[in-house]
């Protein structure tokens, strides 16, 4: 059973699997038992033969594919279901968050309490475009008034967590979003760890200004929901019961 488990979910992403895919063995190869579970949601360019490809190069390296197109929270939850190890790891798939921050995260779970189950990559410097720069703060502005999840950045795509509670979260479309604030309802805590930013070099974004807005708005609403209604209770057994 390997150590580590790191997700990627990708849709037409071919140019940035073999670079990541590097970089992941650069960071952990030799230092960590892992595997890398890619999760190709579908894509409409050849992806998924260029990630096959790759094992030849990355024996770690495990491709799931959808059948049909589902988004990226259903490929980390189908991601995660997969994996073998304890611990996951999720990076986005188009190389914008970078595998040698890994460790770090590592180490700061290693350094903290047991109640901390998620450690959550803050992006202190984005390396995005303007328009998504200012729609990211406005959303992570409201989403902290709402959830009081003390969370700085729950959009970073480089996360740390424990498969158990994972799986144990409700499941809905865009869930990656506010995972600080599911784990806080299920009485676990998180970290925020301060990590790198880079540009993208190839492929395209997948998400406009508006499509995060309306559908952000949306899912905070079901959040928010989730969190009043949520009871987390400490169950004793009793002797010679």
């Amino acid at each position: 059973m390997p150590q580590l488990s790191v997700v990627v979910p990708v849709f037409n992403e071919r140019d940035n699997i073999p670079p990541l895919l590097a970089e992941i063995a650069a960071a952990l190869r030799g230092k960590v038992d892992y595997e890398a579970v890619y999760v190709d949601d579908d894509s409409s360019d050849d992806s998924r033969a260029v990630l096959v490809a790759q094992k030849a190069l990355h024996p770690e390296l495990r491709v799931l594919h959808h059948v049909t197109r589902s988004g990226q929270s259903t490929a980390v939850w189908n991601g995660v279901r997969a994996a073998r190890s304890p611990w996951i790891a999720t990076l986005d798939g188009d190389g914008q968050n970078d595998p040698a921050d890994i460790p770090k995260l590592l180490a700061a779970r290693d350094a903290a309490s047991a109640e901390v189950r998620l450690f959550a990559g803050w992006r202190t410097t984005r390396r995005d475009s303007f328009n998504k720069r200012i729609s990211s703060k406005i959303a992570n502005a409201v989403r902290s008034r709402m959830l009081r999840d003390a969370t700085p950045d729950t959009g970073c795509g480089l996360k740390l967590f424990e498969r158990e509670v994972f799986l144990r979260l409700p499941y809905f479309d865009h869930m990656h979003r506010y995972l600080p604030a599911l784990v806080k309802r299920a009485g676990f805590a998180s970290q925020s760890v301060p990590v790198g930013h880079r540009p993208r070099t190839a492929g395209v974004s997948k998400y406009g200004m508006l499509d995060r807005l309306w559908v952000g708005l949306a899912d905070l609403r079901g959040v928010a929901w989730l969190m009043r209604r949520g009871k987390v209770t400490e169950v004793e057994e009793l002797p010679g019961s």
